[in-house]
């Protein structure tokens, strides 16, 4: 929860909205706030706070109302009540942060005083912050503007991923032997990831991988990176370099933090024979050594100039045979056969 600043008391209480919390602090455009209570009263009292710092205020008198409010207006902050008959607060915080589109937006719960419970399961489906009732004027303009200024940080980190995303797309389309490699490798990662029970944010950065797991090569020549004969020695030092340069070009961005040990060490071997660092066992990062699994064996079943696509039973035995040199964790890829088997071959 996001700590309440000491300097509230300093903050006018003035009805002129220049000395207040002037909106074009944040944006040209008035910050849009939903307040969401079952009680018309509680509502008047927070939209008339509310309105009054220069926000514009919208209200939904129960959780059904709020989705589709929500999905309607995309407001920049959610003002939630936690008790509501039908689809309480709890329910409807926990649909909107599962959601691409509004898991940005902060939630504050609106709760009884020193309701230790009710903050805790709060926290658990991805609550922001809480406040009390009945609202401390300085409290909530101090908070919401906190709130809202954060999001408008989260969204301007979410776009510069976003660029990411697209750099990786356009390296793709440089090579175009790999056809929708990328493509295929979020599909294959959300599914294994969810087969292995991986917590939700770690099937996503499996995702993430499958477009991110290459962006370093955009700084190898096209001589290395396109030529269709044996790499010399010194090109395939070269081409190497791309999970370095790739760490490198997303090791910025808070969000990619989970993505780039996919990155660095998805050319790792579990013998400790692959680059960059030589890692052995499991001190290969887990989620490289399930990313290393999907994107050997979409590569095996694909056509390559190099290359015809081998039968999903073919690649497998490859993959195993591999595994039995000791490139490859043995136990993860029994798992990996096990889901090829029940997820491809058997449909």
């Amino acid at each position: 929860m996001l700590e309440v600043a000491s300097s509230y008391s300093k903050l006018s209480i003035s009805t002129d909205l220049s000395e207040r919390f002037p909106v074009n602090e944040i944006d040209s455009e008035r910050p849009k706030i939903l307040v969401v209570d079952d009680h018309p009263s509680s509502r008047m009292t927070a939209v008339a706070l509310l309105s009054v710092e220069g926000y514009e205020v919208m209200e939904a008198e129960n959780g059904q109302a709020a989705l589709d409010c929500v999905l309607d207006t995309d407001p920049d902050l959610i003002l939630l009540d936690v008790m509501m008959p039908g689809m309480d607060g709890y329910e409807v915080c926990r649909r909107l942060k599962q959601e691409e589109q509004t898991r940005l937006i902060p939630i504050v719960f609106v709760t009884a005083l020193n309701d230790r419970r009710a903050r805790l399961r709060g926290i658990e489906v991805g609550g922001d912050d809480f406040l009390s009732k009945p609202f401390d004027q300085l409290e909530l303009s101090a908070r919401v503007k906190s709130l809202i200024r954060q999001k408008r940080l989260n969204e301007d980190l979410d776009h510069a991923s976003k660029v990411l995303f697209s750099i990786a797309r356009t390296i793709e389309r440089r090579d175009p032997n790999t056809g929708d490699h990328c493509e295929r490798l979020v599909v294959l990662g959300k599914s294994f990831g969810e087969y292995l029970r991986l917590p939700r944010i770690e099937v996503r950065d499996l995702m993430w991988g499958g477009y991110l797991h290459d962006i370093g090569k955009v700084g190898i020549p096209d001589s290395v990176l396109l030529k269709t004969g044996k790499l010399t020695s010194d090109e395939w030092n070269v081409m190497r370099q791309h999970v370095l340069i790739g760490e490198q070009i997303c090791q910025p961005l808070r969000t990619m933090q989970g993505v780039i040990p996919i990155i660095r060490h998805h050319h790792e071997r579990w013998d400790g024979s692959g680059y960059p660092d030589g890692l052995v066992g499991n001190a290969i990062p887990f989620l490289a050594q399930v990313f290393q699994l999907i994107d050997i064996y979409d590569a095996l079943t694909h056509e390559r100039p190099y290359k015809i696509a081998f039968t999903p039973k073919d690649s497998l035995d490859l993959m195993f045979q591999e595994a039995e040199k000791g490139w490859r964790n043995l136990e993860l890829m029994q798992r990996f056969a096990e889901f090829i088997v029940q997820q491809v071959i058997a449909a």
